[in-house]
């Protein structure tokens, strides 16, 4: 199992689980291409999880906000994306944004927690690459499971991803979790 209190990699969901004075959860780093379907084609690749969920479930999706705090020019959030119409959790997300380089309305919106950051990110047209750097097995906690209404423990898998500006500048560090 891979070293839960990294910050670097687990960074965004760090912040949740050390302000709620929780445990990460054990997370076993694995190579992408050894990722089961459907969760390989969902999660190796380079395009935002937003338009890569929606097209996998051909269904729109909304964010349900569960925790948000802002530092600075840090604002750090965990959402569930859930289908428009089901509210089935496709997704639970933690994200640490870097509002800097995000010009208004568009900051506004991201701080307002109402729509997926992929989703703001495409409608801005502020361009920007999706990097995942690490692919991971993990059988969540109590608080991950129930967020995505996983009953029992059962493996999940997920991502650690950057979005970053064409200079090369973050703009936002994710941890990308699925539901089985």
């Amino acid at each position: 199992m891979g070293d839960a209190t990294d910050k670097e990699i687990w960074g965004p969901l760090w912040n949740l689980y050390s302000r709620a004075g929780l445990s990460l959860p054990q997370f076993e780093i694995t190579e992408g291409g050894t990722l089961p379907e459907p969760y390989r084609t969902l999660l190796v690749h380079h395009r935002d999880m937003t338009r890569t969920l929606e097209a996998h479930h051909q269904a729109s999706i909304h964010l349900r906000l569960l925790d948000q705090m802002q530092e600075g020019i840090t604002y750090s959030r965990t959402v569930l994306l859930e289908l428009n119409k089901s509210d089935r959790p496709v997704e639970f997300g933690a994200s640490r944004v870097l509002l800097v380089g995000i010009p208004e309305p568009w900051r506004s919106q991201i701080i307002e927690a109402q729509l997926p950051l992929g989703g703001i990110l495409n409608a801005s047209g502020i361009p920007y690459r999706s990097q995942p750097s690490a692919f991971f097995r993990t059988l969540g906690d109590d608080l991950i499971r129930s967020a995505l209404r996983v009953e029992g423990i059962v493996p999940l898998y997920g991502r650690r991803n950057t979005l970053s500006a064409l200079n090369g500048s973050t703009i936002a560090e994710i941890v990308e979790i699925l539901p089985p």
